[in-house]
């Protein structure tokens, strides 16, 4: 082992048999990432939680009585961060995770199994709910194909989807965020954010790699269906 330049102890990945130079790289990746191996310790199913709790430690997203919506909550470390900081298991917030995977149980979220894209989506979290979410929030990541401009496509497809959603189920003065990329987040989709919401920001984690082009785009003030039609002058975008 080596020392990286934090003085951290670097485990060094040796190639064996046929394991692909991407596989290789993302080993070493996960292996010496300070995030994973805190994400161990503090018991988090993912490092994204660090993400989530960096950004609400700023922005003050989560608070107890709320109720979110963790859009492809899987393996549940989002739901984890919300679940804490909304005291869903105390019985004081919701939290309703939904993934078209299995998730393991997660003490104060409740998780849905279903295609948030199904038209009968919103309608069904509305029930879950009692009413509308506070907080709408997407990790989720595109498939990519490795051809740059169909994966734009599908990154910005996914984001766009998801603001749909949110401003289905969203309570006028809600909230909602979600990871885009460098090249993903262009011109119709910040305009479809500034006309459902007061304020829209880009914002990067200290926790999302500083090699990735990955962020987040933060939307605050929902103005709810019936002014979204409304003068504009009062969003921004940072």
């Amino acid at each position: 082992m080596a020392k990286d330049t934090t003085g951290r102890m670097r485990v060094t990945v040796k190639s064996a048999g046929r394991m692909k130079l991407s596989s290789k790289l993302w080993l070493d990746r996960q292996l010496n990432d300070p995030y994973v191996a805190q994400a161990k310790r503090d018991g988090y199913r993912s490092r994204a939680a660090y993400k989530l709790t960096e950004i609400d430690d700023k922005y003050h997203l989560l608070k107890p009585g709320l109720a979110v919506v963790d859009l492809g909550a899987a393996p549940g470390g989002w739901s984890q961060v919300a679940a804490k900081r909304t005291r869903a298991a105390e019985g004081r917030g919701k939290v309703i995770a939904i993934d078209l995977l299995e998730m393991g149980e997660i003490p104060g979220v409740t998780f849905a199994q279903l295609d948030f894209l199904d038209n009968a989506a919103p309608d069904k979290l509305r029930e879950m709910l009692g009413g509308g979410a506070d907080v709408v929030m997407s990790d989720m990541a595109a498939n990519t194909t490795g051809h740059r401009k169909t994966d734009q496509l599908r990154i910005v497809g996914l984001v766009e989807s998801a603001a749909q959603f949110a401003s289905e189920v969203l309570k006028p003065g809600g909230t909602f965020v979600a990871k885009v990329f460098q090249s993903g987040a262009d011109a119709t989709l910040m305009n479809q954010l500034k006309r459902d919401f007061a304020t829209v920001k880009n914002v990067k984690p200290a926790a999302s790699r500083k090699d990735s082009s990955e962020r987040y785009v933060l939307a605050m003030g929902f103005r709810g269906t019936a002014e979204v039609s409304q003068d504009q002058s009062a969003s921004s975008i940072d």
